[in-house]
């Protein structure tokens, strides 16, 4: 099921429409910047853990064989590392459409490798939209994920290509990594 945010998310602004703001990327946003951006910056968020939990109907596979990409999860103390981009706020109506399935614009602290923080937005899926999958065993997600296909292209691009992103950050990401195994090995069987 396709549940289109982006109504709601041109709801959701928390700056004025000729600032520019940062944006933090913790999935497909890390290597696929598909947007203008005045910086790119390694950052991290607190408090936060990176999840394949997200169901992808519309890019990492279809509404008869979702895919899965990543959300966000509370943890406490825990540290997400990925990609700061500071951009224009009309920059925002591509991304509405890009993260439509289930994300909501929410506000957050972005940390900067330099000790400096400055405020940001996120695309957050929670457990309360209708692609949420939520939590299964691995080599359940891992077989999901090795098989799914969709617009954008097979979903264990999506998983690979991040993992590749996150060591080239020096991020230690244990789910992700786990996952990536296991979907290499999956597609070598």
């Amino acid at each position: 099921m396709i549940l289109d945010t982006t109504h709601l998310n041109r709801e959701r602004i928390f700056f004025e429409p000729d600032e520019t703001i940062w944006l933090f990327g913790y999935g497909s946003l890390i290597w696929k910047a598909e947007f203008d951006y005045h910086e790119r910056r390694p950052a991290h968020i607190v408090g936060w853990t990176r999840r394949f939990w997200q169901g992808s109907h519309d890019h990492r596979g279809t509404p008869e064989a979702p895919g899965r990409v990543v959300t966000l999860v509370e943890s406490p103390g825990t540290v997400c590392q990925g990609m700061a981009y500071r951009i224009d706020a009309e920059t925002l109506a591509q991304l509405d459409i890009r993260e439509k399935n289930g994300y909501l614009r929410e506000l957050a602290v972005l940390h900067f490798p330099d000790g400096s923080h400055a405020e940001g937005l996120i695309y957050l899926a929670t457990e309360d939209n209708a692609a949420f999958l939520g939590d299964a065993p691995l080599e359940e997600m891992a077989r999901q994920i090795a098989t799914a296909h969709g617009p954008s292209g097979p979903n264990c691009d999506y998983l690979l290509n991040l993992a590749i992103a996150l060591e080239d950050l020096g991020a230690d990401d244990p789910h992700v990594f786990a996952l990536a195994a296991r979907v290499r090995h999956c597609c070598a069987e």
